[in-house]
This record gives structure tokens, C-alpha cells and sequence, in this order.
């Protein structure tokens, strides 16, 4: 059974997972629906905003610092230089139930150097289109051992996060020989992905 993590909670992978190789990374959220804005709001579809688009990223770290922009794994770099991070895609609305974007990692596979993987998600142009994450519900994000396809753990976000447009969801990290979760749940006003990743540098 899953275990279900609270913020700043972390978890060994390794330990109740012998053996673990690869972990597929999923993360879901839905929009949250809005109340009309007056007279306009009713007249034109009941206040209905336009489609969130979140963007989820890895950033790889070497020594807790990110090196290189080739290190950050998003949907413009589907899949790392070393081949053991690749994304699966990017999803445009969030809608439906389930992940919205998976990430699978190669644990087993990922040089030494790399210590961290930070899980970040942005709103694609935020700030322009006045979206923020008071604006999205039912966001988590989930880790699946991707040799039997079971949940090892789930963080649900449960703040109110009114006014931020981008979260560090949660780290993925080396420590003394095994790999662990670290639910961090952190969110921010970086307007993208390259805002985020000069958080690491």
C-alpha cells in the first residue's frame, strides 16, 4: 500500500523497495472551477477561465547543484543526455483523471555524480495569462516502482497556494547508499522553468 506523505515528510525508496531500478514520477492536477466575474462573467459562459497549462520538470543535481542547463528535463528536453531520465510528454490542459506527466527515472542507471532530482512544476505563462496555483485542485505527485507498476508513495498538496505560480514538488535523492523522497511542497512566484532551475545553481 502506498504511503501517503505530508509536507516536509521523506521517505527511503530503496528500503521497503529492494531491488528498485526504475521509478516512474507522476504528476496530476485539475482546475479548479471559477466563479462568474459579474454581469460579464454571466453573460460570457459563466466566469469559465481558459485551460491551466503546468509544465513539469527535472532538475538533475551534481553535489546539490545544478551544472549545466543540459541537467533540467522538461518538454523541450524530453530526455536527458545519459538516458536515464526521459519525459513522457507534455500535457496542455490537465484535464481528466490521473497523471497529467510522467517522468521515468533509472535509478540503477543515473551516475554517481547526479546526487538529487528536484520535480518541479511551472504554469506556462503565468504571470501573462494571470493564472496561479490558487487556480488548480487535486494536485500530487506520486512514485511507482516501474518493475511491478505499484505506488510506493503519494504527496498531495493541500495548501492554498493562492498567488504562487510555480512548486517544487519534491526531491528524489541519494543518502548513504539508497534513494529517498523528500515531499517539500514549496511553491513560488518564478515566472518559468529557467527562474525555477537559477534556484539550483
Amino acid at each position: 500500500m502506498a504511503v501517503s506523505l505530508q509536507k516536509g515528510q521523506k521517505v527511503s525508496l530503496t528500503k521497503s523497495n529492494p531491488g528498485l531500478s526504475k521509478v516512474m514520477v507522476g504528476l496530476g492536477w485539475d482546475e479548479a472551477p471559477q466563479k462568474a466575474q459579474g454581469v460579464f462573467g454571466a453573460l460570457f459562459g459563466g466566469g469559465k477561465t481558459q485551460d491551466i497549462d503546468c509544465d513539469a520538470t527535472a532538475i538533475l543535481l551534481q553535489g546539490g547543484k545544478l551544472r549545466g542547463k543540459e541537467d533540467i528535463v522538461y518538454f523541450g528536453n524530453l530526455r536527458h543526455m545519459t538516458g536515464m531520465v526521459q519525459h513522457m510528454g507534455d500535457n496542455l490542459t490537465g484535464a481528466g483523471e490521473g497523471d497529467d506527466e510522467q517522468i521515468l527515472i533509472d535509478l540503477a542507471g543515473l551516475p554517481a555524480r547526479y546526487d538529487r532530482i528536484v520535480m518541479v512544476v511551472n504554469i506556462y505563462q503565468a504571470h501573462k495569462r494571470g493564472q496561479h496555483f490558487g487556480m488548480i485542485r487535486n494536485a500530487f505527485i506520486r512514485l511507482v516502482d516501474a518493475r511491478t507498476n505499484v505506488e510506493m508513495c503519494r504527496y498531495n498538496l493541500t495548501e492554498n497556494y493562492s498567488g504562487m505560480t510555480a512548486m517544487i514538488f519534491g526531491e528524489i535523492y541519494r543518502h548513504n547508499g539508497e534513494w529517498k523522497f523528500n515531499a517539500i511542497g514549496q511553491g513560488t512566484n518564478d515566472a518559468g522553468i529557467g527562474d525555477l532551475a537559477q534556484r539550483f545553481v
